[in-house]
Protein backbone atom coordinates (compact mmCIF):
# COMPACT_ATOMS: atom_id res chain seq x y z
CA UNK A 1 0.00 0.00 0.00
CA UNK A 2 1.53 3.61 -1.26
CA UNK A 3 -0.93 5.83 0.00
CA UNK A 4 -1.59 7.47 -3.38
CA UNK A 5 -4.72 6.38 -4.57
CA UNK A 6 -6.20 4.20 -1.60
CA UNK A 7 -9.05 6.53 -0.24
CA UNK A 8 -8.27 7.35 3.98
CA UNK A 9 -9.46 4.99 6.29
CA UNK A 10 -10.13 4.98 9.81
CA UNK A 11 -7.49 2.89 11.91
CA UNK A 12 -6.66 2.00 15.90
CA UNK A 13 -3.65 3.14 17.26
CA UNK A 14 -3.21 -0.80 17.76
CA UNK A 15 -3.59 -1.46 13.63
CA UNK A 16 -1.24 1.28 12.84
CA UNK A 17 1.19 -0.74 15.29
CA UNK A 18 1.29 -3.53 13.71
CA UNK A 19 2.90 -1.93 10.38
CA UNK A 20 6.57 -1.27 12.35
CA UNK A 21 8.87 -3.51 9.56
CA UNK A 22 11.19 -1.65 7.10
CA UNK A 23 8.90 -3.54 4.83
CA UNK A 24 6.13 -2.59 5.77
CA UNK A 25 6.57 0.89 7.83
CA UNK A 26 3.69 3.30 9.05
CA UNK A 27 3.98 6.46 11.07
CA UNK A 28 1.03 8.73 13.12
CA UNK A 29 1.61 12.59 12.73
CA UNK A 30 -1.10 14.18 14.32
CA UNK A 31 -3.68 11.70 14.20
CA UNK A 32 -2.82 11.22 10.49
CA UNK A 33 -1.55 7.78 9.59
CA UNK A 34 1.73 7.53 6.34
CA UNK A 35 2.93 4.84 4.83
CA UNK A 36 6.23 6.11 4.72
CA UNK A 37 7.36 2.27 3.27
CA UNK A 38 9.01 3.31 -0.05
CA UNK A 39 9.52 7.06 1.14
CA UNK A 40 12.09 6.20 3.90
CA UNK A 41 14.60 5.66 1.28
CA UNK A 42 14.17 8.95 -0.36
CA UNK A 43 14.00 10.57 2.53
CA UNK A 44 16.34 13.80 2.39
CA UNK A 45 17.84 12.78 6.07
CA UNK A 46 18.17 10.04 5.35
CA UNK A 47 16.78 5.95 6.58
CA UNK A 48 17.84 5.42 9.98
CA UNK A 49 15.19 8.01 11.25
CA UNK A 50 12.27 5.84 10.29
CA UNK A 51 13.62 3.08 12.36
CA UNK A 52 14.45 4.25 15.33
CA UNK A 53 12.52 2.32 18.07
CA UNK A 54 10.49 4.67 19.00
CA UNK A 55 8.89 5.61 15.34
CA UNK A 56 8.04 2.59 13.33
CA UNK A 57 4.29 1.83 14.08
CA UNK A 58 4.24 4.76 16.39
CA UNK A 59 2.89 7.94 17.24
CA UNK A 60 5.80 10.46 15.27
CA UNK A 61 4.50 13.68 16.00
CA UNK A 62 7.34 15.11 18.97
CA UNK A 63 10.06 13.70 15.91
CA UNK A 64 8.13 15.16 13.12
CA UNK A 65 7.90 18.58 14.46
CA UNK A 66 11.63 18.60 16.05
CA UNK A 67 12.70 18.64 12.35
CA UNK A 68 10.07 20.48 9.96
CA UNK A 69 7.96 23.02 9.15
CA UNK A 70 4.57 21.89 9.55
CA UNK A 71 4.16 23.02 5.46
CA UNK A 72 6.30 19.84 4.80
CA UNK A 73 2.79 17.82 5.23
CA UNK A 74 1.00 20.68 3.05
CA UNK A 75 3.13 19.71 -0.15
CA UNK A 76 1.50 17.23 -2.41
CA UNK A 77 4.14 14.98 -2.68
CA UNK A 78 3.94 14.15 1.55
CA UNK A 79 0.07 14.86 1.06
CA UNK A 80 0.11 11.31 -0.82
CA UNK A 81 1.95 9.47 1.41
CA UNK A 82 -1.47 9.61 3.96
CA UNK A 83 -3.88 6.55 3.77
CA UNK A 84 -5.46 7.66 6.82
CA UNK A 85 -6.82 8.92 10.38
CA UNK A 86 -6.93 7.71 13.72
CA UNK A 87 -10.08 6.38 14.72
CA UNK A 88 -11.90 9.28 17.16
CA UNK A 89 -9.02 11.40 17.04
CA UNK A 90 -8.86 14.46 14.94
CA UNK A 91 -5.52 16.89 13.71
CA UNK A 92 -4.85 19.40 16.30
CA UNK A 93 -2.11 21.35 15.00
CA UNK A 94 -1.60 23.89 11.87
CA UNK A 95 0.93 25.93 10.25
CA UNK A 96 0.08 29.07 8.30
CA UNK A 97 -4.03 29.94 8.16
CA UNK A 98 -4.30 31.87 4.82
CA UNK A 99 -5.35 35.28 5.76
CA UNK A 100 -5.78 34.69 9.37
CA UNK A 101 -4.58 36.76 12.07
CA UNK A 102 -1.95 34.42 14.40
CA UNK A 103 -2.78 33.41 17.64
CA UNK A 104 0.62 33.63 18.57
CA UNK A 105 1.33 35.97 21.46
CA UNK A 106 3.13 39.18 19.88
CA UNK A 107 2.99 37.83 16.53
CA UNK A 108 0.76 40.31 15.80
CA UNK A 109 0.63 44.16 16.48
CA UNK A 110 -1.81 44.80 19.53
CA UNK A 111 -4.19 46.54 17.39
CA UNK A 112 -4.41 43.06 15.74
CA UNK A 113 -4.79 41.30 18.55
CA UNK A 114 -8.31 40.14 20.06
CA UNK A 115 -8.96 42.21 23.14
CA UNK A 116 -6.37 44.67 22.60
CA UNK A 117 -7.26 48.35 21.49
CA UNK A 118 -6.06 51.28 20.04
CA UNK A 119 -6.46 55.03 19.48
CA UNK A 120 -5.58 55.08 15.93
CA UNK A 121 -7.09 52.85 13.79
CA UNK A 122 -10.71 52.75 12.18
CA UNK A 123 -12.64 50.78 10.51
CA UNK A 124 -11.44 51.22 7.27
CA UNK A 125 -7.64 50.86 8.48
CA UNK A 126 -8.89 46.93 9.87
CA UNK A 127 -10.56 46.37 6.51
CA UNK A 128 -7.72 47.12 4.67
CA UNK A 129 -6.02 45.13 6.54
CA UNK A 130 -7.95 41.81 6.26
CA UNK A 131 -8.56 42.42 2.27
CA UNK A 132 -4.40 42.93 1.97
CA UNK A 133 -3.51 39.86 3.88
CA UNK A 134 -5.15 37.32 1.91
CA UNK A 135 -4.31 39.39 -1.15
CA UNK A 136 -0.33 38.87 0.20
CA UNK A 137 -0.97 35.45 1.30
CA UNK A 138 -3.03 34.42 -2.53
CA UNK A 139 -0.28 36.20 -4.35
CA UNK A 140 2.63 38.20 -3.19
CA UNK A 141 4.05 35.09 -0.75
CA UNK A 142 4.60 32.57 -3.16
CA UNK A 143 5.81 33.98 -6.26
CA UNK A 144 8.24 36.00 -3.07
CA UNK A 145 8.68 32.25 -2.00
CA UNK A 146 9.68 31.24 -6.30
CA UNK A 147 11.84 34.53 -7.34
CA UNK A 148 13.90 34.36 -3.69
CA UNK A 149 14.68 30.95 -4.73
CA UNK A 150 15.38 31.69 -8.47
CA UNK A 151 17.02 35.38 -8.12
CA UNK A 152 14.27 36.97 -10.85
CA UNK A 153 12.43 39.95 -10.60
CA UNK A 154 9.08 39.98 -9.32
CA UNK A 155 6.41 38.37 -11.64
CA UNK A 156 5.24 40.86 -13.91
CA UNK A 157 1.79 39.18 -13.24
CA UNK A 158 2.11 40.62 -9.72
CA UNK A 159 3.12 43.69 -10.40
CA UNK A 160 -0.23 43.67 -12.82
CA UNK A 161 -2.61 42.39 -10.28
CA UNK A 162 -1.21 45.24 -7.80
CA UNK A 163 -1.66 48.03 -10.31
CA UNK A 164 -5.19 46.70 -10.62
CA UNK A 165 -6.36 47.35 -7.02
CA UNK A 166 -4.06 50.39 -6.81
CA UNK A 167 -1.10 49.33 -4.33
CA UNK A 168 1.69 50.55 -5.90
CA UNK A 169 -0.35 54.42 -5.68
CA UNK A 170 -1.41 53.12 -1.82
CA UNK A 171 2.52 52.59 -0.96
CA UNK A 172 2.68 56.42 -1.68
CA UNK A 173 0.92 57.45 1.05
CA UNK A 174 -1.94 59.84 1.05
CA UNK A 175 -2.33 62.61 -1.54
CA UNK A 176 -3.74 63.77 -4.51
CA UNK A 177 -2.02 60.72 -6.67
CA UNK A 178 -4.76 58.80 -4.98
CA UNK A 179 -8.00 61.46 -6.43
CA UNK A 180 -10.29 59.69 -8.48
CA UNK A 181 -8.67 55.91 -8.12
CA UNK A 182 -10.71 52.89 -6.16
CA UNK A 183 -8.38 51.57 -4.12
CA UNK A 184 -8.40 47.87 -2.83
CA UNK A 185 -11.66 47.42 -4.79
CA UNK A 186 -13.33 50.82 -2.99
CA UNK A 187 -12.71 49.17 0.53
CA UNK A 188 -11.06 52.37 1.13
CA UNK A 189 -12.18 56.31 0.01
CA UNK A 190 -9.06 57.90 -1.54
CA UNK A 191 -9.89 61.44 0.91
CA UNK A 192 -9.90 59.00 3.47
CA UNK A 193 -6.47 57.41 2.87
CA UNK A 194 -3.65 58.28 5.99
CA UNK A 195 -0.42 56.69 6.60
CA UNK A 196 -2.07 55.01 8.73
CA UNK A 197 -3.46 52.75 5.61
CA UNK A 198 0.16 53.12 4.24
CA UNK A 199 1.87 51.83 7.40
CA UNK A 200 -0.43 48.26 7.15
CA UNK A 201 0.03 48.02 3.43
CA UNK A 202 3.69 48.02 4.17
CA UNK A 203 3.37 45.62 6.90
CA UNK A 204 1.69 43.44 5.34
CA UNK A 205 4.20 43.05 2.42
CA UNK A 206 6.88 41.94 5.11
CA UNK A 207 4.78 38.81 5.81
CA UNK A 208 6.01 37.32 2.49
CA UNK A 209 9.05 36.37 4.40
CA UNK A 210 11.65 37.82 1.29
CA UNK A 211 13.16 40.69 2.25
CA UNK A 212 14.45 41.34 -1.45
CA UNK A 213 11.08 40.61 -3.03
CA UNK A 214 9.88 43.02 -0.65
CA UNK A 215 12.21 45.58 -2.36
CA UNK A 216 11.91 44.24 -5.90
CA UNK A 217 7.75 45.43 -6.17
CA UNK A 218 8.34 48.81 -6.90
CA UNK A 219 10.17 49.75 -3.67
CA UNK A 220 11.91 52.23 -6.03
CA UNK A 221 8.95 53.89 -6.55
CA UNK A 222 8.39 54.60 -3.39
CA UNK A 223 11.77 56.53 -3.29
CA UNK A 224 11.94 57.69 -6.67
CA UNK A 225 9.00 58.71 -8.20
CA UNK A 226 7.87 61.57 -4.87
CA UNK A 227 10.38 63.54 -6.32
CA UNK A 228 8.52 63.49 -9.21
CA UNK A 229 5.05 64.41 -7.80
CA UNK A 230 6.26 66.79 -5.96
CA UNK A 231 8.81 68.67 -7.70
CA UNK A 232 8.28 67.50 -11.91
CA UNK A 233 6.79 69.58 -13.97
CA UNK A 234 3.01 68.79 -14.85
CA UNK A 235 3.71 67.34 -18.03
CA UNK A 236 6.38 65.01 -16.94
CA UNK A 237 4.07 63.70 -14.54
CA UNK A 238 1.50 63.03 -16.81
CA UNK A 239 3.36 60.75 -18.34
CA UNK A 240 5.36 59.27 -15.44
CA UNK A 241 3.59 59.00 -12.76
CA UNK A 242 0.54 56.70 -14.67
CA UNK A 243 3.06 54.51 -16.41
CA UNK A 244 4.88 53.98 -12.88
CA UNK A 245 1.57 53.43 -10.97
CA UNK A 246 0.37 51.27 -13.49
CA UNK A 247 3.04 48.93 -13.28
CA UNK A 248 3.82 49.36 -16.62
CA UNK A 249 7.27 50.82 -15.94
CA UNK A 250 10.03 51.06 -13.38
CA UNK A 251 11.58 53.55 -11.34
CA UNK A 252 14.37 54.26 -8.80
CA UNK A 253 16.18 56.62 -6.61
CA UNK A 254 20.03 56.95 -7.61
CA UNK A 255 21.62 58.87 -4.94
CA UNK A 256 24.39 56.76 -3.54
CA UNK A 257 27.94 56.66 -5.62
CA UNK A 258 30.87 54.42 -4.63
CA UNK A 259 32.56 57.82 -3.55
CA UNK A 260 29.89 59.20 -1.36
CA UNK A 261 27.32 57.14 0.61
CA UNK A 262 25.53 59.36 3.26
CA UNK A 263 27.44 61.97 1.79
CA UNK A 264 24.92 63.44 -0.29
CA UNK A 265 27.29 66.73 -1.28
CA UNK A 266 30.18 64.97 -2.16
CA UNK A 267 28.47 63.29 -5.20
CA UNK A 268 30.59 62.96 -8.14
CA UNK A 269 27.86 62.65 -11.26
CA UNK A 270 27.74 65.93 -13.01
CA UNK A 271 24.83 67.50 -14.99
CA UNK A 272 26.33 69.98 -17.32
CA UNK A 273 24.08 72.47 -19.77
CA UNK A 274 24.19 72.55 -23.57
CA UNK A 275 25.22 75.58 -25.15
CA UNK A 276 21.50 76.40 -26.18
CA UNK A 277 20.27 75.47 -22.60
CA UNK A 278 18.15 73.07 -23.62
CA UNK A 279 19.62 69.66 -22.78
CA UNK A 280 21.29 68.42 -19.54
CA UNK A 281 24.30 66.05 -20.26
CA UNK A 282 25.04 63.80 -17.38
CA UNK A 283 28.37 61.93 -16.50
CA UNK A 284 29.29 59.66 -13.53
CA UNK A 285 28.23 56.81 -12.07
CA UNK A 286 25.89 55.22 -8.87
CA UNK A 287 25.99 52.57 -6.82
CA UNK A 288 23.29 50.00 -4.66
CA UNK A 289 20.76 51.21 -6.27
CA UNK A 290 17.40 49.30 -5.48
CA UNK A 291 15.29 48.25 -8.60
CA UNK A 292 18.20 50.05 -10.55
CA UNK A 293 18.89 46.63 -12.50
CA UNK A 294 15.08 47.06 -14.45
CA UNK A 295 14.36 50.47 -13.90
CA UNK A 296 12.98 52.30 -16.57
CA UNK A 297 13.75 55.87 -14.74
CA UNK A 298 16.07 57.00 -12.76
CA UNK A 299 15.95 59.95 -10.56
CA UNK A 300 19.31 61.44 -10.54
CA UNK A 301 21.47 63.48 -7.87
CA UNK A 302 23.59 65.51 -10.29
CA UNK A 303 26.55 68.32 -9.46
CA UNK A 304 25.78 71.06 -11.10
CA UNK A 305 27.21 74.36 -11.59
CA UNK A 306 24.37 75.91 -8.79
CA UNK A 307 24.90 72.94 -6.39
CA UNK A 308 23.39 69.68 -6.62
CA UNK A 309 20.09 69.13 -8.67
CA UNK A 310 17.81 65.95 -9.22
CA UNK A 311 17.00 65.46 -12.64
CA UNK A 312 14.83 62.67 -13.78
CA UNK A 313 16.80 60.38 -16.78
CA UNK A 314 15.07 58.02 -18.86
CA UNK A 315 16.74 54.71 -20.14
CA UNK A 316 18.60 55.31 -23.17
CA UNK A 317 21.76 55.13 -25.28
CA UNK A 318 24.46 55.44 -22.71
CA UNK A 319 22.65 54.72 -19.76
CA UNK A 320 23.91 51.23 -18.76
CA UNK A 321 23.35 48.98 -15.33
CA UNK A 322 24.88 45.89 -14.04
CA UNK A 323 23.49 44.04 -11.17
CA UNK A 324 25.38 44.17 -7.91
CA UNK A 325 25.90 40.55 -5.73
CA UNK A 326 24.40 41.19 -2.11
CA UNK A 327 23.62 39.44 0.79
CA UNK A 328 20.21 39.71 0.17
CA UNK A 329 18.81 38.91 -3.02
CA UNK A 330 18.88 39.83 -7.10
CA UNK A 331 15.30 40.07 -6.67
CA UNK A 332 15.80 43.29 -5.53
CA UNK A 333 17.30 44.73 -8.53
CA UNK A 334 20.42 46.13 -6.93
CA UNK A 335 22.47 47.81 -9.83
CA UNK A 336 25.48 50.30 -10.46
CA UNK A 337 24.47 52.53 -12.83
CA UNK A 338 26.59 54.70 -15.11
CA UNK A 339 25.66 57.24 -17.33
CA UNK A 340 27.84 58.41 -20.13
CA UNK A 341 26.86 61.30 -21.96
CA UNK A 342 23.44 61.04 -21.22
CA UNK A 343 21.38 63.85 -22.92
CA UNK A 344 18.49 64.71 -20.67
CA UNK A 345 15.68 67.80 -21.73
CA UNK A 346 16.27 70.49 -18.89
CA UNK A 347 12.52 70.46 -18.41
CA UNK A 348 13.29 66.91 -16.64
CA UNK A 349 14.49 68.97 -13.70
CA UNK A 350 12.91 68.24 -10.33
CA UNK A 351 12.66 71.65 -8.19
CA UNK A 352 15.05 74.43 -8.89
CA UNK A 353 18.46 74.12 -10.18
CA UNK A 354 20.89 73.96 -7.35
CA UNK A 355 18.05 72.96 -5.04
CA UNK A 356 18.21 69.22 -5.46
CA UNK A 357 19.34 69.13 -1.42
CA UNK A 358 15.53 69.97 -0.60
CA UNK A 359 13.98 67.83 -3.16
CA UNK A 360 15.64 64.99 -1.53
CA UNK A 361 15.27 65.81 2.09
CA UNK A 362 11.40 66.21 1.75
CA UNK A 363 11.64 62.70 0.97
CA UNK A 364 13.94 61.53 3.22
CA UNK A 365 11.59 61.20 5.93
CA UNK A 366 8.98 59.12 4.22
CA UNK A 367 11.40 57.20 3.02
CA UNK A 368 12.74 56.64 6.94
CA UNK A 369 9.55 55.99 7.95
CA UNK A 370 8.46 53.83 5.36
CA UNK A 371 11.53 51.29 6.67
CA UNK A 372 10.91 51.81 10.24
CA UNK A 373 7.27 50.32 9.09
CA UNK A 374 8.38 47.22 7.48
CA UNK A 375 11.47 47.08 10.23
CA UNK A 376 8.86 46.97 12.84
CA UNK A 377 6.85 43.96 11.68
CA UNK A 378 9.40 41.79 10.53
CA UNK A 379 11.25 41.48 14.06
CA UNK A 380 7.60 39.76 14.52
CA UNK A 381 8.26 37.07 12.16
CA UNK A 382 11.14 35.90 14.26
CA UNK A 383 9.21 36.32 17.44
CA UNK A 384 6.11 34.07 15.58
CA UNK A 385 8.85 31.65 14.67
CA UNK A 386 10.91 31.50 17.98
CA UNK A 387 7.75 31.45 19.96
CA UNK A 388 6.81 27.88 18.02
CA UNK A 389 10.06 26.57 17.96
CA UNK A 390 10.78 26.87 21.96
CA UNK A 391 7.77 25.33 22.56
CA UNK A 392 8.06 22.33 20.19
CA UNK A 393 11.51 21.64 20.25
CA UNK A 394 12.98 19.64 23.29
CA UNK A 395 16.58 19.89 24.37
CA UNK A 396 18.37 18.48 27.76
CA UNK A 397 15.41 16.42 28.15
CA UNK A 398 12.97 19.59 28.38
CA UNK A 399 11.42 22.01 26.00
CA UNK A 400 13.57 24.89 24.93
CA UNK A 401 11.19 27.29 26.61
CA UNK A 402 11.85 25.62 30.28
CA UNK A 403 15.31 27.73 29.90
CA UNK A 404 15.74 30.77 31.57
CA UNK A 405 17.83 31.63 29.10
CA UNK A 406 16.28 31.06 26.44
CA UNK A 407 13.03 32.69 28.38
CA UNK A 408 15.53 36.01 28.35
CA UNK A 409 16.20 36.41 25.36
CA UNK A 410 12.44 36.27 24.26
CA UNK A 411 11.42 38.69 26.96
CA UNK A 412 14.16 41.35 24.81
CA UNK A 413 12.65 40.38 21.66
CA UNK A 414 9.13 41.47 22.45
CA UNK A 415 10.06 44.47 24.50
CA UNK A 416 12.12 45.70 21.72
CA UNK A 417 9.53 44.89 19.10
CA UNK A 418 6.70 46.53 20.87
CA UNK A 419 8.61 49.53 22.07
CA UNK A 420 9.28 50.26 17.96
CA UNK A 421 6.08 49.95 16.98
CA UNK A 422 4.69 52.23 19.89
CA UNK A 423 6.78 54.65 18.47
CA UNK A 424 6.43 54.08 15.19
CA UNK A 425 2.46 55.27 15.83
CA UNK A 426 3.10 58.14 17.69
CA UNK A 427 5.37 59.17 14.71
CA UNK A 428 2.81 58.20 12.18
CA UNK A 429 -0.36 59.87 14.03
CA UNK A 430 1.83 62.96 14.16
CA UNK A 431 2.05 62.62 10.33
CA UNK A 432 -1.32 62.49 9.77
CA UNK A 433 -1.85 65.47 11.81
CA UNK A 434 1.26 67.95 10.45
CA UNK A 435 1.92 69.35 6.56
CA UNK A 436 4.31 67.79 4.64
CA UNK A 437 6.55 70.79 5.61
CA UNK A 438 5.52 70.30 9.36
CA UNK A 439 7.04 67.15 8.85
CA UNK A 440 9.96 67.81 7.26
CA UNK A 441 10.87 70.56 10.05
CA UNK A 442 9.43 68.89 13.28
CA UNK A 443 9.86 64.71 12.31
CA UNK A 444 13.41 64.32 10.97
CA UNK A 445 14.78 63.94 14.78
CA UNK A 446 12.18 61.64 15.43
CA UNK A 447 11.94 59.36 12.47
CA UNK A 448 15.75 59.16 12.33
CA UNK A 449 16.13 57.91 16.19
CA UNK A 450 13.48 55.54 15.22
CA UNK A 451 14.52 54.68 12.19
CA UNK A 452 18.42 53.80 14.14
CA UNK A 453 16.99 52.02 17.19
CA UNK A 454 14.75 50.06 15.04
CA UNK A 455 17.57 48.51 13.06
CA UNK A 456 19.74 48.11 15.87
CA UNK A 457 17.01 46.31 17.50
CA UNK A 458 16.43 43.98 14.53
CA UNK A 459 20.16 43.48 14.38
CA UNK A 460 20.14 42.15 18.00
CA UNK A 461 16.98 40.49 17.41
CA UNK A 462 18.49 38.25 14.79
CA UNK A 463 21.34 37.27 16.78
CA UNK A 464 18.93 36.73 19.46
CA UNK A 465 17.05 34.16 17.01
CA UNK A 466 20.61 32.36 15.60
CA UNK A 467 21.29 31.43 19.29
CA UNK A 468 17.88 30.19 19.98
CA UNK A 469 17.88 28.04 16.47
CA UNK A 470 20.86 26.92 16.85
CA UNK A 471 22.70 25.78 13.18
CA UNK A 472 19.10 25.59 11.69
CA UNK A 473 19.65 29.35 12.02
CA UNK A 474 22.28 29.78 9.57
CA UNK A 475 20.41 27.13 7.32
CA UNK A 476 19.26 28.39 4.02
CA UNK A 477 16.53 25.75 3.53
CA UNK A 478 14.43 24.03 6.73
CA UNK A 479 13.17 25.09 9.70
CA UNK A 480 15.32 27.70 10.42
CA UNK A 481 15.31 28.75 6.92
CA UNK A 482 13.45 32.39 7.95
CA UNK A 483 15.64 32.85 10.71
CA UNK A 484 18.86 32.35 8.35
CA UNK A 485 17.31 34.92 5.88
CA UNK A 486 16.62 37.48 8.46
CA UNK A 487 19.88 37.24 9.98
CA UNK A 488 21.75 37.76 6.52
CA UNK A 489 19.78 40.01 4.72
CA UNK A 490 18.71 42.36 8.18
CA UNK A 491 22.14 44.89 7.98
CA UNK A 492 20.64 46.28 4.77
CA UNK A 493 18.23 48.35 6.67
CA UNK A 494 20.55 49.40 9.06
CA UNK A 495 22.36 51.16 5.90
CA UNK A 496 19.26 51.84 3.01
CA UNK A 497 17.68 55.36 3.86
CA UNK A 498 20.93 56.42 5.66
CA UNK A 499 23.35 54.33 8.16
CA UNK A 500 22.60 54.07 11.72
CA UNK A 501 25.53 56.63 13.21
CA UNK A 502 24.77 59.33 10.56
CA UNK A 503 21.09 59.50 11.56
CA UNK A 504 21.26 58.96 15.37
CA UNK A 505 23.89 62.23 14.97
CA UNK A 506 21.31 63.86 12.45
CA UNK A 507 18.73 63.30 15.71
CA UNK A 508 21.21 64.39 17.93
CA UNK A 509 22.42 67.35 16.06
CA UNK A 510 18.22 68.33 15.52
CA UNK A 511 17.84 68.42 18.73
CA UNK A 512 20.92 70.39 19.81
CA UNK A 513 20.00 73.31 17.45
CA UNK A 514 16.25 73.53 19.12
CA UNK A 515 17.96 73.64 22.66
CA UNK A 516 16.68 77.04 24.09
CA UNK A 517 19.31 79.56 24.68
CA UNK A 518 18.20 80.53 28.02
CA UNK A 519 18.16 76.77 29.82
CA UNK A 520 20.55 76.35 32.63
CA UNK A 521 20.77 73.15 34.98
Amino acid sequence: MSGSSAPLRKFTREEVSRHNTPDDLWIIIDSKVYNVTRFKDLHPGGTSVFLDEDIPGQDATEAFYGLHLHEVLELPQYRRLQVGTIEGEEPQLYGKIQGQISQVPYAEPAWLTPGYYSPYYKESHRRLQRAFREFVDEYIYPDAQAREADGKRPSQSVIDKMAELNIHAMRMGPGKHLRGLKLMNGIVAPEEFDYFHELVITQEIVRCFARGYGDGILAGCVIGLPPVLNFGSEELKAKVVPEVLGGKRFICLAVSEAHAGSDVFGLQTTATKTEDGKYWIINGSKKWITNGHFADYFTVGCKTEDGFTVILVERQEGVETKPIKTSYSATAGTAYVTFDNVKVPVSNTLGEEGGGIFVMLSNFNHERWVMCCGGARSQRLLIDACLKWVTQRKAFGKPLASLAVIRSKLASMIARTESIQAWLENVTYQMCNMSYREQASKLAGQIAFLKMYSTRSAQQTAIDAVQIWGGRGITQTGMGRLIEHYYRTVPFDALLGGAEDVLADLGARQAIRSMPQNARL
